[in-house]
């Protein structure tokens, strides 16, 4: 009964977090759509832990932060929130990288997992 409450408690936090985010069309006017394509890997013998891809309209939260998929991590994910950023101020539509996870547990190696990521920006044309 107490994991169940710890896990509604964590989802209306995501929830509070992706209202205060904000919308993409109230915080980003100039953006058209966000596809964001993510590769998650964790050690050991078979690394690849899957792949996916998030797409973000402008009616969507403007909420980048990817939630780490190794159980019992805690804390961590994958915040994507500043190359996002960084590339709606320099009008980058493409940019690839990599993340690791910072989340803890007693029972997880520090490196547990990271993501390799593709972002990809469609700007609204100019009139």
């Amino acid at each position: 009964m107490a994991h169940r409450q710890n896990h509604i408690a964590q989802m209306d936090l995501i929830k509070q977090q992706r209202i205060a985010a904000g919308l993409v069309s109230d915080r980003f006017p100039e953006v058209n759509g966000i596809v964001i394509q993510m590769t998650y890997f964790r050690k050991g013998s078979n690394p690849v832990l899957m792949q996916r891809t998030v797409n973000v309209f402008p009616s969507g939260y403007a909420y980048f932060n990817m939630g780490c998929m190794i159980s019992g991590c805690i804390d961590g994910g994958f915040d994507l929130t500043p190359v996002i950023i960084e590339m709606i101020r320099k009008h980058t539509k493409l940019k690839k990288g990599t993340l690791a996870c910072c989340g803890k547990n007693a029972d997880l190696a520090p490196d547990h997992a990271n993501i390799a990521y593709e972002v990809t920006i469609k700007f609204n044309k100019k009139h």
